[in-house]
């Protein structure tokens, strides 16, 4: 028997009706009786009991599994906050590392902004000319004047009297 849908019917309407009672026990003798000497006769009958009943078999060990005790949720609550305080114990190790960055980051920033602001106010402004002044020599550091040759005996008297005071 072919459906809209294109798939197979796996048994016959009437007996697929009493699959779960006749697997649960609740068919009196007789149309229990009657049931399984169709299903006995009937492939497609057959194939869909073995289904059905592996499929209440499994029903069946899935409702023999045990329930959670009452302490699970206890249980599962205390690994939850093992983790959050493992996760937060990380947290505390890298902290001042974290605000210590944050000072470097507000600090530089506020470097920047005395920087932009001078550069803005004063930056502008002509600086004096440094290079402009009279280079220096090393003979000039040791002689307040620049050396001359004496011209004649006089001058070279008195060099040796200025800076001996005559001695």
């Amino acid at each position: 028997m072919t459906t809209d849908s294109g798939l197979r019917s796996a048994a016959c309407p009437e007996y697929e009706a009493l699959l779960e009672e006749y697997l649960g026990g609740e068919l009196d003798a007789a149309t229990a009786e009657r049931v399984a000497a169709h299903w006995r006769g009937c492939a497609s009958c057959r194939e869909a009991l073995e289904r059905a009943s592996a499929t209440s078999r499994l029903l069946r060990v899935a409702a023999a599994l045990p329930e959670a005790s009452p302490n699970f949720a206890r249980t599962v609550m205390a690994r939850v906050r093992l983790v959050e305080d493992d996760r937060a114990a990380r947290a505390r190790f890298w902290q001042p590392f974290v605000s210590l960055g944050w000072r470097f980051a507000a600090t530089a920033t506020l470097a920047v902004g005395i920087l932009l602001v001078y550069s803005a106010h004063w930056g502008g402004q002509p600086q004096p000319n440094i290079a402009a002044m009279r280079p220096t020599e090393a003979r000039d550091l040791f002689s307040p004047e620049p050396a001359r040759v004496p011209s004649s005996g006089d001058e070279v008297l008195m060099l040796v009297a200025e800076n001996n005071h005559g001695n």
